[in-house]
């Protein structure tokens, strides 16, 4: 049974929370990644009227599905992402294996230097 009063025109359980109400971590945490919400800011170092350094910062916070419907999908396609080989560990053995005979191979085949007189 909801306890807030019932307001003219509103449904009993529709009624919107308020800051009085309260809400859980958890009620943010879904709100701002529904809605999204984005984080900007310009930090800017001048010695004599001469700017050194200017740092712009854009920060968004969403949901993937969010980020998706505003068009920025940029994890689909980053080649580091996506072609980065995935090895499993008995594989990367094996080419170290590989690798380690290829080695011994070469040591044999090249004559030592020679002695200093």
């Amino acid at each position: 049974m909801n306890s807030l009063p019932a307001r003219r025109g509103i449904e009993p359980n529709r009624v919107m929370p308020t800051a009085t109400q309260g809400s859980t971590l958890a009620d943010i945490l879904e709100r701002v990644l529904d809605k999204g919400i984005v984080i900007a800011g310009d930090i800017s170092i001048s010695v004599a009227n001469t700017e050194l350094l200017n740092i712009r910062i854009r920060l968004l916070i969403a949901s993937v599905d969010k980020a998706r419907e505003m068009g920025i999908n940029w994890w689909e396609t980053d080649p580091y992402l996506t072609t980065r080989p995935n090895l499993p560990a008995l594989e990367k053995q094996e080419r170290i294996q590989v690798l380690e005979a290829e080695l011994a191979r070469l040591k044999a085949d090249t004559p030592p230097p020679p002695s200093s007189p």
